[in-house]
């Protein structure tokens, strides 16, 4: 059915996408989001720091 280098294609060809499948399903699940709310937590400081900032030049 198939020659070996056929095989060892095939073989290399679904390990590359598995690979990527669960780097996509571990990018989606953890590092994006903890990107985000990172990100939303700095800003939520940068607001906090400029009202207090505000406060005390008023």
């Amino acid at each position: 059915m198939f020659d070996f280098d056929q095989y060892l294609g095939f073989l290399a060809f679904l390990s590359i996408l598995t690979l990527g499948f669960w780097l996509m399903i571990f990018l989606l699940t953890f590092v994006i989001p903890y990107w985000i709310g990172g990100a939303l937590i700095e800003r939520l400081k940068e607001i906090r720091e400029e009202k207090k900032a505000k406060r005390q030049n008023s």
